[in-house]
Formats: structure tokens, sequence, C-alpha cells
């Protein structure tokens, strides 16, 4: 993998985990864990930090270093809050836009801008005046600047450091306690300080005289003495390590990392990939711990091999416990892991988009292969091509699931819509979210976010009253705004439901009237009332806000609803509330149809939407028949597509069903199912009614795809019957 790939990885996964922080954030208030979704906060902002790290990418360390400071804080509970693990509103509030300016940065250097332009880093400046705020220190709170601590003896096994307690403290910590043959062996253990001294600065030194003996049992070749520092570098542990090379035998030396590098460290083996490696070759590889260190831990496990290696690090002072925590935990991650993640790709979309494109074409030849054996009546022939036909069904669904994403990433994009819109128009507002399983093709989640967002806007702005005016009219003061997603009848059914105000039907209708729409005293069914809001450029609100009022919106969601070959309808109780309904398909590319007869003209119906199929029979001028007890409305395809021609003998009835509603369609002949590979219309054909689409049989013919709900619709008017 280079750099570029590396790099696009990176930008993938902190997107990946910015919507992670943000959908945390949103939920901790409700949550009944506080403290994992906290942790949970933390780690993303943690992993971004560290991420940036690698590919120098300073601009994002240091603006997420402070966002991590804070947080670290709440998840210690140092951050005087409400409650010890409970985010504050405020807080919330400036942590959302902390991930939202985080996710600026990211793009930026999407966009090739590695160090960040001067406008962006000039936007986060207010916010990390706003964090530091939440990291000042009081002065009655204040630590110790005493260098006070607790000497360690010879054989303690535990290190503390040099102004430890000190706020900000971060260096290395090196303790050393040179053998009593130092001398002996020609060396003067003040050259190996002085050296140190020349790769970075000392800041503090203590002599450690605890083993120096009384004045007559001191022997003046022997060495008694250790020494704690404070150091200030640039080099890693490895070099630090090379200075004690020639008494590494004869001392015992611990290392400390600065605090930052603890950080650093775990960070470093979160982001290790591969398969599961050994904890010392962990440790190793993130630059904590030395292969010397690692031999020293190897050889007193094999003295007690039932110690741990972690543990035997940790006592010997080599490695700090939290990192060897977090190697513990990366590497039990790696083996549960491992088998699903192997299992697993990253797939362009394009390549998706093409392996369904090739499929279809697969369709296509298969219906051509099949017919010219049906017409050979070679009967090996015609078995085989009806096995070809069974496999490519089967590629077809593979091909198809492949596609196939929850919509549950498109409705948690809404829980911040409503945390910010609800404060906006001062609203207590609350989103409950059912169906986020539903999948659905991807391109119409693509497609379908943008038509969602103003419904949802809508009804926070039109829908749900204020706090005073719910109060008043006896209903809870927090209003509810509801998503939910189901699969119906080869479709998707999506409702946007509130229980605010409901639309006032005799207002619309006055608006209508005003605005020439219909007639004065026109009859109007409350759906066809309802329907008008969706007209263009129709507002009934009193004022314009940032979010309504200028007539522009609704029109757009039914425009788009329909090019993704759905519908949009509407219920409403004035004082109770109103829901909205999508329809959309589950897919616009490949369908399991029906092909039917009038004349010599085939059309293919979505089989999902037929409920059966009866032989005609009908009073003579009646467009409706009786399907056991049940008025059936029906439309005649000869009629409405002005077919010429007598009908058949046998005509037969195909019985559709959308929406719980039920109507015929009268055609010829059945020519049974077809697999269908949905062609759109060109731009000519676009304003054709009850035609969805079209698709190529298997003899190069076109057959027109029939739009279900418009016929419907179509056959329930003509019958005067309620839609």
């Amino acid at each position: 993998m280079d750099l570029d790939d590396a790099l696009e990885m990176f930008i993938v996964e902190c997107r990946e985990l910015l919507e992670d922080m943000e959908t945390a954030l949103l939920a901790v208030e409700g949550a009944a864990d506080k403290s994992e979704m906290v942790n949970a906060i933390f780690r993303a902002a943690h992993t971004i930090k560290g991420s940036s790290g690698l590919f120098s990418l300073d601009h994002v360390v240091a603006f997420t270093h402070v966002v991590e400071s804070v947080l670290d804080k709440v998840r210690g509970g140092k951050l005087e809050l409400a409650d010890k693990l409970e985010l504050a509103d405020k807080l919330v509030v400036l942590l959302l836009a902390c991930c939202d300016h985080i996710g600026a940065l990211v793009e930026g250097v999407a966009g090739g801008e590695h160090a960040g332009t001067p406008e962006l880093l000039a936007q986060g400046e207010p916010l990390i005046a706003q964090l530091r705020t939440y990291l000042e220190v009081p002065k009655a709170q204040a630590a110790p600047t005493s260098d006070a601590r607790n000497v360690p003896t010879a054989d303690t096994e535990q290190v503390q450091r040099i102004k430890g307690n000190i706020v900000g403290a971060n260096h290395w910590h090196i303790s050393v306690r040179f053998g009593p043959d130092v001398l002996r062996n020609g060396m003067d253990p003040l050259s190996f300080i002085r050296y140190l001294g020349t790769m970075g600065q000392i800041s503090a030194i203590e002599t450690i005289a605890d083993a120096l003996p009384d004045a007559e049992h001191m022997d003046p070749e022997l060495c008694y003495l250790g020494f704690e520092m404070a150091f200030q570098t640039e080099v890693d542990k490895a070099a630090i390590e090379k200075v004690f090379e020639f008494v590494r035998d004869d001392c015992r030396l611990v290392i400390l990392p600065p605090h930052s590098l603890i950080t650093e460290y775990i960070s470093l083996i979160n982001l290790q990939q591969g398969e599961a490696a050994r904890l010392g070759d962990m440790l190793v590889r993130c630059g904590t711990l030395s292969p010397q260190e690692l031999d020293m831990a190897l050889d007193t496990q094999s003295d007690t091999p039932a110690k741990p290696i972690g543990t035997i690090l940790v006592e010997q002072g080599s490695v700090q416990p939290e990192v060897v925590e977090a190697a513990l935990s990366k590497q039990k991650q790696v083996k549960e892991t491992g088998a699903a993640e192997s299992k697993s790709i990253r797939v362009d979309a394009d390549k998706l988009d093409q392996l369904i494109n090739l499929v279809g074409e697969l369709i296509i030849a298969g219906a051509s292969v099949n017919l010219i054996a049906h017409r050979s009546k070679v009967i090996e022939l015609t078995e085989s091509t009806s096995k070809l036909a069974t496999l490519v069904e089967e590629v077809r669904d593979s091909a198809l699931q492949l596609r196939m994403v929850r919509i549950g990433a498109t409705f948690s994009r809404f829980q911040r819509v409503v945390h910010d819109v609800s404060r906006d128009l001062g609203k207590d507002i609350c989103l409950e979210i059912d169906g986020e399983d539903t999948e659905l093709d991807k391109t119409v989640v693509e497609k379908i976010g943008d038509p969602l967002m103003h419904l949802v806007r809508n009804s926070m702005d039109h829908g749900i009253e204020s706090a005073e005016v719910r109060a008043a009219r006896g209903k809870p003061v927090q209003g509810t705004l509801k998503l939910n997603a189901f699969h119906d009848s080869g479709a998707i059914v999506i409702t946007v439901q509130d229980d605010g105000g409901g639309l006032k039907r005799e207002k619309i209708l006055a608006k209508a009237i005003e605005r020439g729409l219909v007639e004065a005293g026109h009859h109007m069914s409350d759906t066809e009332v309802y329907a008008l809001i969706f007209e263009p450029g129709f507002s009934t609100a009193e004022k314009v806000t940032n979010l309504s009022g200028r007539g522009v919106g609704l029109d757009v969601v039914k425009r788009n609803i329909t090019a993704l070959r759905g519908t949009v309808g509407l219920t409403s109780e004035e004082g109770v509330g109103t829901t909205v309904t999508v329809r959309l398909p589950l897919t616009l590319a490949i369908i399991d149809g029906f092909l039917v007869g009038v004349d010599k003209s085939v059309y293919a119906i979505p089989l999902d939407m037929i409920e059966e199929c009866v032989a005609y029979s009908a009073e003579p001028g009646h467009d409706y028949t009786n399907l056991r007890g049940e008025v059936l409305p029906f439309i005649r395809i000869r009629e409405l597509f002005s077919v010429p021609g007598k009908p058949a003998k046998g005509e037969n009835i195909v019985v559709l069903k959308h929406a719980g509603q039920k109507a015929g369609l009268v055609v010829d002949t059945l020519l049974g199912e077809f697999q269908t590979v949905i062609k759109p219309l060109g731009q000519m054909f676009a304003q054709s009614k009850c035609i969805s689409g079209s698709t190529i049989l298997g003899s190069g013919d076109v057959a027109l795809i029939l739009d279900v709900p418009q016929l419907v619709r179509q056959a329930m008017v003509k019958t005067g019957q309620p839609q």
C-alpha cells in the first residue's frame, strides 16, 4: 500500500469515527451507561489524533489534542458538571461544533490541503478558546509545585517521575542504578550522564545514595550511587537506551516515556494491522519497548513460566500498565475479528454499478438464448438454458444484495438535525427511530436523504408546536418526531410522523383558491386538499424563517421522490399530528416482472405488486367487477394506451395492489414471469403517464414497464372511490 492509498483509508476512517463521535454525543444524555458513551467519544477523538500524527497532519493533531484533553477530564470525572459523567448541554454543543471542525479539517486534507488553510485554522481558534476554559485549573485546586517525592530504594520496582506531580510535566524519566563493579570495569557513571546531555536537556537530576554504607564499610572501588533524571529530548527510547549500552549488564535501567508518548504508543498499537502478533512484538513495534528489555523479560519468564510477559514488563518498569492493557485489548480484538475482517473488503461503488450493468446485460442475453432454445425444440438445449436461467437469477440476487445497505445510517443523520434545529426554534423535540435495519438499494439511499431532510425540518417548524402551546392544549411539553421504515409489496415505506398541530384544511383550501389552484365551491376530499401543499411555491406560513416559509421545499420533495419511481402521501388530523408516507422501489436496476400482452404489444408489471390473475368478467359498460364479494375497479390497457384492434375473447384481469388498495388491469394474454432489467425512458418520454421504464425482451423487442401506483390511483379516480 502506497502513501496515497493509506491517506485515503485514513480519510474514510476519520469520517466513520466522526459519525460515531457525533452519534455518541447526541445519545449520551439519554444513555443508561454514560461512562461507556464518554469512553467511545474519547476513543474516536484519540484515534483521529493518533492517525493524523502518522501523516504529519499537525493542524489536525493540535486541534484534536485539545478536544481529547477536555474529554479526558470528563472521562476521569475531573470536570465539574452537574453529574460526574453527564455532559452538560453547553459542552455537548461545543463538542459537536468541534466534531464539525475536525470534519472540515479532514475534508481539507482530502482536498489536498495537508497543512490546513488560514481560514480553517482561524475558524478553530474560537473553539479552542472555549475548550481551554474547561482545562483551566482553579487556584484552590492547583497542583503543588514542590519537587518532593518518594525516592525509590535500590530494590524498589516502581519508579516515580521527578516533577511528575506538576501540571504539564512531559519529559522522559530515566532511573539508573549502577552496579557495584562499574568503576572496576573502567566505566565512569558521570560520563554517561554527560553524553546523555549531548542528546537533549537534563532538566532535573537527583543522586540516589540509599545503597551507600557507613564510611568504615565503604569500598572506594565500588559504585553505590544511582540517579533519577528528567530528560527533554526528541530521540526515541532505543537511542536513550543505547547511551548505557556498555554498562547495560551492570546496571538497572528504567526509562519511562513522556505522558504524551504513552498516548502515542497506545494509538500506534490501535493502528497496527495484520494478524494477531505476540505481545512483546507489538510493544517493540510501537516503540515503547526495546529488544533488549524484551530479552530480559523473556529470560525472567523462563525462570517463572506461569507469570505472563505483560506482568513481567510492568514489574521491571519497561512498559506502562496502560500500554500493556491497550496491547492486550488490541491482540484480543484482532483475534476475535480476524475471521470477519478476512471476509470484508471495501469496494468502489462504481465497480458495483458496473457489475449490476453487466448482470443486466447477461439477463437480456440469457432471455434471448432461452427464446432460441424453445424455438429449436431441442430438449437438451432447453434443459441447459433452463439451468443457466436459474444460475443467472442467483447471480442477479447476489449482485443486487451487494448494493443493499441499511437505511439506519441515513436516519442517524437526523439526530443531529433535530438537536440543532430544535435549539434554533426554541422547541423541545425528541426523535424516535424505528426500522433502521431495513435495507434498500444504495442508489435510493443516496438520493432520499435530501427529501427526508425537507420533511423532517418541515415537521419541526410547521408541525410541532412550542412548549407553551402544547402545555395549553394538554399535550406533553416535549414534542415527538418519529422516523420509521419497513418493507411492503416489493417497496420500502418510510414514514415521517409528528404529534404536532396537524394541517389546517380550511386554511390550505383558502390559500389554494387565492392562488387559483382550485375553484371556489369545488368539493375536494381531505387527501386532495392536503396534496396541495406539494404544489410549487405553495406555503401557508405567515412569516419567512431560516427554515421555511418561502414555498420552496415540498414540491422539490415530490419531484425527487417521483424521479426515484416513488410516491409520497400525507394524512393529518388537526390537533393530533401529521404523517407523511414515502414509498420507494427497493432497487432501480433489476426486478422480477410479469409480462402481459395486449394485441402485439407486451408490457411488464413488477411481480411484487401483483395479487393474483383472474378471468375477465364484468357487466357491459362497467369499469369494475365483483371479486369474491369485493368491488374491484379496473383499467383496460387497450383503452389507456389506444392499442388498435378488438379485445381477445379470453381476456384476463391482473389484480394489482399498492398502499393497501387494489385495482385490476384488463389484458389480452398472460405471458408469465420475466427477469426485468429496468432501462430508463429518454427525456422525450419523461412525462408519459402510467409508464415507469422499459425493458428488453429476449426477442430484442422493447416492453414498457407499467407504473402500478399511478394505475391504482387512476382506477380509484375513475370509479369515484377514495384514494
